[in-house]
């Protein structure tokens, strides 16, 4: 960005990407040799940031995006307003199914940035990959089992 001044917005997500790309350094990934970083920002300004982990049983694997949102609840901190997610891939990679809906836990309408190795950067609204999210009846919305 030469000459140009980034907003606020900008700075945070690019502090954001930061974050989640040195979690990628800490990656844990043996078997599919595909290290991630994630990096969750929450309302109040904290970040959470994570790496994926294998294990030979690969049922029992934990994929970065959920690892970070696991790192905020533990710290408290349960309002999540973005992510940044961080992969050796050409184009930015979205996270899988299982990602989408915990974070869709927290909020539908969470910024999610998608970084490829090279730095191409795609964002979109959380709804829009998981248009049709699981909603399970919880006693924050007032519905009982």
């Amino acid at each position: 960005m030469s000459g140009e001044k980034m907003t606020r917005a900008e700075k945070q997500d690019r502090e954001l990407i930061g974050a989640a790309r040195a979690a990628q350094r800490r990656a844990y990934a043996p078997y599919s040799k595909f290290p991630v970083g994630a990096a969750v920002r929450t309302r109040g300004g904290g970040t959470y940031s994570a790496c994926n982990v294998e294990n030979a049983s690969y049922g029992l694997s934990c994929c970065a995006e959920r690892n970070a949102v696991y790192a905020a609840v533990a710290a408290g901190d349960r309002a999540i307003d973005a992510i940044a997610i961080v992969a050796d891939t050409d184009i930015p990679v979205a996270p899988c199914g299982a990602c989408r809906q915990v974070l869709n836990e927290f909020n539908p309408a969470m910024a999610v940035i998608m970084v490829s190795r090279r730095g191409a950067v795609k964002t979109m609204r959380l709804d829009r990959l998981l248009p049709y999210s699981f909603q399970g009846k919880s006693l924050k919305t007032g519905n009982k089992k």
